[in-house]
């Protein structure tokens, strides 16, 4: 549910809406019975607020019909595909959340693309300047390589938002300038005329 919060926001007002929804609602059956104002106004930090109440309800919904409880274990003797297909087909889980439960929740081989992997691998080449994030996703899981998953993720996380910026990226000191195209396109057009 975590990840549903993390969508369209940054990780302190998605941390900030998940310990709120926690604090006013200890269980998950108490999200279900709650009015969905109170839903709303709990995580109303993480944004979209309306949006991800009625989504954070509808799964739960989804989830006791399945199982007749309020527990994810059924996903653990499931293989990731199957968990893929089971889940993507739920309203606010896209593969960005898919991959992010089969990597933080389920300790599998998946490779979330947020936005910040998105931009960095269009500006290295290694995503096609015209793909999106979602078909990122297909598209860089036979790149990565086995058990580096997690570290990979996290690493390029933390370069997009100290070095790779979507707004004044740190070429400067970026140790990847070199391979970038964002940057050879900026230096070719900066560069004065011979």
């Amino acid at each position: 549910m975590e990840t549903i919060l993390s969508q369209n926001t940054n990780d302190r007002n998605r941390d900030k809406a998940f310990q709120r929804l926690k604090k006013r609602f200890p269980h998950w059956d108490d999200v279900l019975e709650a009015k969905t104002h109170r839903i709303v106004s709990a995580i109303r930090p993480g944004g979209l607020a309306e949006q991800k109440a009625k989504r954070l309800r509808e799964i739960l919904r989804w989830i006791r019909g399945r199982e007749g409880t309020l527990s994810l274990s059924f996903l653990k003797k499931m293989g990731s595909e199957e968990i893929e297909k089971t889940m993507g087909v739920l309203k606010g889980i896209g593969p960005k959340t898919v991959h992010c439960l089969l990597l933080f929740g389920l300790g599998r081989e998946a490779f979330p693309v947020d936005t910040h992997i998105h931009r960095i691998g269009q500006r290295l080449g290694f995503i096609p300047e015209w793909m999106n994030a979602e078909k990122a996703h297909k598209w860089l899981a036979p790149l990565i390589p086995k058990r580096k998953s997690l570290s990979l993720h996290l690493n390029l996380i933390r370069f997009g938002r100290e070095v790779c910026k979507s707004k004044n990226p740190q070429c400067s000191i970026c140790f990847l300038k070199n391979e970038c195209i964002c940057f050879h396109k900026s230096y070719f057009e900066n560069a004065p005329l011979p």
